[in-house]
Formats: C-alpha cells, structure tokens, sequence
C-alpha cells in the first residue's frame, strides 16, 4: 500500500492528536465521505449529522487507526457509513414514535354522537344527590385520588368507590337516555 504525502501527514498528526489533522480530514476527505452518507440517508439533514458525528468519532479513535490494516480512506469510508447507518436507523426509530398529526385520527371527534344538551357536566353533577356530588367533585373537579377524598372528606374508601359508581351511573342516563 502506497502511501501519498498528504495521508503520512495526516496520519502523523492523527496518532499525535494534533488537531491539524481534523482540518486536513475535512479538506481532502469531506466531499466523498458526504457523498457516501448521503447515498445511505437519502436525506441531507441527516447526511450532514452523520459526517459531523464521523469526523467526531475519527477524532476519538484516531489511536486505533492502524496504516498497516487499512488505508486512510477505507478507514474513514467504514466509520462514515456505519454512523449513516446508524443515524438513519435512529431516525427512523424516533419518526415511527412520533405521532403523525397528518394521519392520525386522535383528534377526530364524531360531533354527531354528542349531544350538544348535555356538554355542561358540573351542572349535571349539581343534580345528583349530594353525597354523589361531593365525591364526584373531589375525583374529578379537584383531582383527588380516591384515598385522598377518602381521607379529605372523612368517608370510608369502600363508601367513595361504591358513590363513584353509583354518581358515574346516575350521569350516564343524562348523557346516554
């Protein structure tokens, strides 16, 4: 394996950590290492990421290159290809966990099956009995948890959860007659 000047030097101020080399990696280098990321991404925001992170990682293993096993290029052509991997995989990783707002039906809501009469529910609450009331009020006017209203209003859990239920029922004949 011939060696051109350019790449001794290089490599001279790589296993040196002379930060020289960082600006003769990115002259000589970066246009086809770009070239090479971006035919793995596809994407130029993406490609531009991964040729940041790969001349990071030459930096931080620059120790372990080694001119007998490789040459300088097929070295750094490894390390950018497998950090364009590597990003798009994340990308696409974090993109399928993202909700796409575009094609998610989330926030569709039949407007038909709502009964425009009985969108008030604290005054539906207000005719319940009174003991439904106080407790529907704790659980869910004034986010208690169930022990909590337990506790705050002095009334058995078992007695919290029984008027829930009871409240719950009574509300759903208003909203579903």
């Amino acid at each position: 394996m011939s060696i051109t000047p350019t790449e001794q030097k290089i490599i001279d101020f790589l296993q040196k950590g002379d930060k020289r080399a960082l600006n003769l990696l990115y002259e000589h280098y970066s246009n086809s290492l770009y070239g090479v990321i971006l035919k793995v991404t596809i994407n130029e925001e993406i490609a531009e990421d991964a040729l940041q992170e790969t001349f990071v990682k030459v930096w931080k293993n620059a120790s372990k290159y080694d001119p007998k096993k490789a040459k300088l290029f097929t070295w750094l052509y490894r390390i950018a290809r497998n950090t364009a991997i590597d990003k798009l995989r994340s990308f696409n990783n974090r993109y399928k966990k993202e909700v796409q707002i575009d094609t998610s039906n989330v926030y569709i809501l039949p407007t038909s099956k709502i009964n425009q009469d009985v969108l008030d529910i604290k005054e539906h609450v207000g005719r319940l009995d009174e003991k439904y009331q106080i407790v529907l009020d704790a659980l869910f006017f004034q986010g208690m948890t169930q022990q909590e209203a337990s506790d705050e209003l002095d009334i058995p859990l078992g007695t919290i959860k029984s008027r829930l239920k009871i409240g719950l029922r009574e509300l759903k004949k208003v909203y579903n007659p």
